[in-house]
This record gives C-alpha cells, sequence and structure tokens, in this order.
C-alpha cells in the first residue's frame, strides 16, 4: 500500500513519539530493545494503548489495555476508523493530497460501529473512542505491531487495516509516527533486502519485472525465470503432497517452527533429498542426508540489517570451529560444483558491492563507508546521500495510497464442545525463536526450563487445574505436555504457549490454515483443550511454571 516493505519510521523516534499503538506485540519479550525505547518514551509522558488478549508487561504500563478476543483485530481498528470518521478526526488534507478510495473505506467502516464492536471484540466502546480520539489528534502517533498482526488466516487484511488507518490520519511521512512491523530475528529485513524472497530479486526488484530480470541476467550471465516462487507455507504443502522432492534449509528449524508439524514430518521422511545447513545439529537434522555445519555471527564478516532499514557491520571476532564456514563459502561452492563459474569473491564486502550495484536502494552504501560512518538507513541511492530516517516524506514513494478496505472474516477455527479454548503460541523473551542457541545455555534453561500453558484462573477452576500441574494440551492435529501456569494475563476462554521447546512441542497441535495472499499460518487461532493427567508419573511439579514468571 506505501510502497516499501518495513519500517516507515526508525527505532530512535520511538523516544520521541507522543503515542503509541501497540497491536499484536509482545514487544518486551520479543523485542526488549525497541521496548526500551517505548519505556523510555512512556517515561517522558507518552500515551501507551496496548492491544493484545493477553495482559503482557506492556499492557501493565499502558493508559488503555485492548483486551480483544483472539482474531477480531479487524472489527476493533475498523471500529477506531469508524470513530474518527464520524466525529471528523481525519486528516482531510493529507487524504486529498495522498490517497484515492476514501469512499470505499467510509462505506465499510460505518457499519463498525463501537457499540457493535464492544459485543464482537470484548473491547469496551469507551475505550475504542478514547484510543480514536488520542490516535487522530496526536500528530507524532506511531503503530507498532507484530506477528500477533500477520499469523491469522486473515493477517493481510489487519495490515491493511492499520495502513487504512495510518492513512486515514496522515502518519505518515512524519517523524516518530508511521507504520512499523518489528521483525522477529535480526536480521529478517536483510534477507529480503538480499531477494531471499520468491518474487524478488535483491532490492525489491520483481522477478516478473522485464527490466529488472535483464539486469540480473546480464550480472550472472544465465537466463533467469520470471516465474515467481513459493512461499514458505506453499512449500510446506508441496513436501506434504510429495510435490517437491528436496530441500535446502538454512538456519531454519522447520520441524520446530512450522504450523502442524506431525504432518510435515510425514513430508520429510517422504522427500528424497534434504540438506541441513546451520550452526547447530537441531530437530530437522534428523530428516536431513546432509548437514552443512555453518559459522555464526561470531565467526564471520558481512552486514546484517535491522528492523528500521539500518545496514550494520558484522566483524569476526573468533573463527569457526572444526569445519564449520560462513554461509556464503558454502554456497558458492556448491555453486561452482553444479556447474556454474560462480566468481571468487574477495569476501562480504565484494558481494554487498555487487548487490550494491544492481539495487537502487542500495547504491550508497558499501561496507568502507559503513566503517566510517556507522549504520546507514535505506533507500541510500549514492554515497553521498545520508540514508533515510524515515519513509514517504512528502508523501508515499509509489505516488498515491489506495485505501483497502478490509471486512471482518472469524478465523478458520472456532472452538466448539470438544475444543472449547482458543490457544495462542508465540516467543518469551528467555528463548530465541526456535531455541537452537538458547536452549544450549544453562542462564536461560535456568530460568525457564521446560513448556508451559498459561490459563486464566476463571478456566483453571473450571477444569479443576493447580498451579505446576502436568497436563495434556490437546488439538484436533496432536496433543503434547505442558506444564500449568494459572496466570491473570489470560482472557477466560484463551490458553498461550511458547514455541520453543523440542520435546513437547507447540506447533502439533496448531493448524496450517493460512492468511488467502501470503499463506501464513494462523498460529494464533487454535481450537484446543486442557486434560488432566491421571498417571502419577506425570503429575511432579518440574518447575517450568514457576521459573517461566
Amino acid at each position: 500500500m506505501f510502497g516499501a516493505g518495513a519500517m516507515t519510521n526508525s527505532i530512535p523516534e520511538i523516544r520521541d513519539t507522543d503515542m503509541m499503538f501497540v497491536i499484536g506485540s509482545n514487544t518486551t519479550e520479543a523485542h526488549p530493545i525497541i521496548a526500551m525505547e517505548m519505556k523510555r518514551a512512556r517515561r517522558r509522558g507518552a500515551k501507551l494503548v496496548v492491544a493484545d488478549p493477553r495482559r503482557i508487561w506492556l499492557a501493565e504500563q499502558a493508559d488503555l489495555h485492548l483486551q480483544l478476543r483472539p482474531g477480531t483485530d479487524v472489527w476493533l481498528i475498523n471500529a477506531i476508523m469508524h470513530v474518527i470518521l464520524a466525529e471528523g478526526l481525519e486528516d482531510r488534507e493529507f487524504i486529498a493530497r495522498h490517497t484515492e478510495g476514501i469512499d470505499e473505506l467510509r462505506a465499510v467502516v460505518e457499519r463498525y460501529t463501537p457499540e457493535e464492536a464492544e459485543r464482537i471484540t470484548g473491547v469496551p466502546a469507551e475505550d475504542i473512542r478514547t484510543t480514536a480520539r488520542w490516535y487522530a489528534t496526536t500528530r507524532k502517533a506511531g503503530i507498532y505491531y507484530t506477528l500477533g498482526i500477520t499469523e491469522h488466516t486473515h493477517g493481510t487484511d489487519n495490515v491493511f487495516s492499520l495502513a487504512n488507518l495510518v492513512l486515514l490520519t496522515g502518519h505518515l511521512g512524519v517523524p516518530s509516527a508511521g507504520l512499523n512491523p518489528l521483525r522477529g530475528q535480526n536480521n529478517v529485513q536483510g534477507a529480503n533486502d538480499a531477494g531471499a524472497s520468491p518474487i524478488y530479486y535483491p532490492g525489491y526488484q520483481r522477478v516478473d519485472d522485464p527490466e529488472a530480470r535483464a539486469r540480473f541476467e546480464a550480472e550472472w550471465g544465465v537466463p533467469l525465470d520470471p516465474t515467481p516462487g513459493r512461499t514458505l507455507p506453499r512449500m510446506m504443502e508441496a513436501v506434504c503432497d510429495g510435490d517437491i522432492k528436496g530441500l535446502f534449509i538454512m538456519g531454519e528449524d522447520i520441524v520446530l517452527s512450522e504450523p502442524n508439524v506431525g504432518k510435515l514430518e510425514q513430508g520429510l521422511n517422504n522427500a528424497e533429498f534434504i540438506v541441513v545447513q546451520d550452526i547447530f545439529m537441531n530437530e530437522t537434522c534428523r530428516f536431513a542426508d546432509v548437514v552443512l555445519p555453518a559459522a555464526c555471527f561470531a565467526e564471520k564478516d558481512g552486514v546484517f540489517t535491522n528492523s528500521d532499514r539500518r545496514v550494520q557491520r558484522v566483524r569476526k571476532a573468533v573463527d569457526p570451529p572444526g569445519q564449520a564456514r560462513p554461509d556464503w563459502e558454502i554456497l558458492c561452492d556448491i555453486a561452482r560444483a553444479a556447474g556454474y563459474p560462480m566468481p571468487h569473491y574477495q569476501g562480504p564486502a565484494e558481494i554487498y558491492a555487487e548487490m550494491a550495484r544492481l539495487s537502487p536502494k542500495f547504491a550508497g552504501i558499501s561496507h568502507p563507508r559503513i566503517e566510517t560512518e556507522g549504520g546507514l538507513q535505506w533507500p541510500c541511492p549514492e554515497p553521498t546521500h545520508p540514508g533515510t530516517r524515515f519513509l514517504h516524506e512528502g508523501g508515499p514513494i509509489i505516488g498515491r495510497s489506495r485505501f483497502r478496505p478490509a471486512e471482518y472474516r472469524p478465523s478458520r477455527e472456532q472452538p466448539d464442545a470438544e475444543y472449547p479454548l482458543v490457544l495462542s503460541t508465540g516467543r518469551t523473551l528467555y528463548h530465541y525463536n526456535a531455541a537452537t542457541q538458547t536452549r544450549r545455555e544453562s542462564g536461560p534453561v535456568l530460568k525457564q526450563p521446560t513448556n508451559f500453558v498459561e490459563v486464566s484462573p476463571r478456566d483453571a477452576r473450571k477444569l479443576g487445574l493447580t498451579d505446576g500441574e502436568r497436563v495434556h494440551v490437546c488439538s484436533r492435529r496432536g496433543t503434547v505436555h505442558a506444564t500449568v501456569m494459572i496466570s491473570r494475563r489470560m482472557r477466560p476462554g484463551c490458553i498461550w504457549m511458547p514455541l520453543h521447546f523440542s520435546e513437547d512441542r507447540a506447533n502439533l497441535l496448531t493448524t496450517e490454515a493460512g492468511d488467502s495472499v501470503t499463506g501464513t499460518a494462523e498460529y494464533k487461532v487454535c481450537a484446543a483443550r486442557i486434560e488432566r493427567i491421571t498417571d502419577p508419573a506425570h503429575t511432579e511439579d518440574d518447575g517450568g511454571a514457576r521459573a517461566a514468571r
């Protein structure tokens, strides 16, 4: 909608914001450095509104906590826009100069009244009105979101709705505002920038763009396929269906992180050839024919690009152990072994220089310049350009943005008599993603040794559960063990589990039902139930629930 897939604004700008709307992001645990800037802004007096089904730490510090039912984000955001339009709080000048389709948006959101939103979402109508007024009348107001917005069957609609809200209020192209997706890992942005995508070459140049394709064909000396490839969810479906016979997996433990992994494991067992390239042996390595040992971040040179488009240097501190090598060296050798005359690069600086030469967004960025000036934010089109602190100054970079009104669609899997609870999954402060690294260290393991399930006090009483009790958590796809953590953070009817634990994998439970556009699975809404364990061998308190606090 805006023309760039990244945070519109910079992380340091958060400290100067006057209002933060955090939705679908447990920022203090999943993005603790960014959360530090939010805490700084809060201490300075900025207003904070948190929309999340759990009462996360930020909600304790918030002016308002909108504790919506999981999967009702579109209803909530449309109701906020309803109030803004009904009370004439929209930025009419910005809308007239930089947008199209406001009448289409108005026609949709006028039906999403705060009172009806309260019935659907559980958020009081007056809190919705207050949020709308604060956001629309505060110039430095930023929206911050992550997987709690995107990991739904209607995740794209959620993002469209947030973008609509930004356009409606003119919070684009100005400091300390904008729409800011927080990247879940340290170099996700850099991987996308470099073309780790089924539809883009480096620099977000589409594979079906003849001009871009001709540029890369001339540089690489081979014809390139103009057909967009498959997203990760579509690839996993194809593995399960037997349509993909081989996989090359780098830096991702898919047997822990993908949904409905019981089904995925069957597909991996039927695959003909699997290569895993990683810094440690992980769960996916059990299915690998070949494991290639890679160097970790401290054992190689290069750049990482963080959430706010800042390209930063990574410098080798120690040599890789044993046969481990930097990823780029391994890939270059494989390419040569396969018959392609891959250049003998002298190092990551030369590789980045090639990417910058072919990608206008990065043309002014280089290793030597970063060494001298520090991190640089793209777009940076020439060597004298200072980098771009925030995007869309003077209007969206694509010219005019079109509103994309979204109608509410319920989540694919709803609770019923057999599975009466709504399960969501996520990450914790102590473990990082698939925990390939953090569960090898005694400190994080001591703080959080085993899997747990957060349950509201009301649901715990109804089910006869006690804190620290071991239980079965069940869905239509499987059953795992977990330790009960009775928590007032939870809405009644909802439970929550982390994804980090290989011995009790939460993703044996989750559904692979995905967003119609991106395919992203609905990790945040899954029908489930909790069963008590009658076998005494499973009733001992392993300390997991208490340690999780």
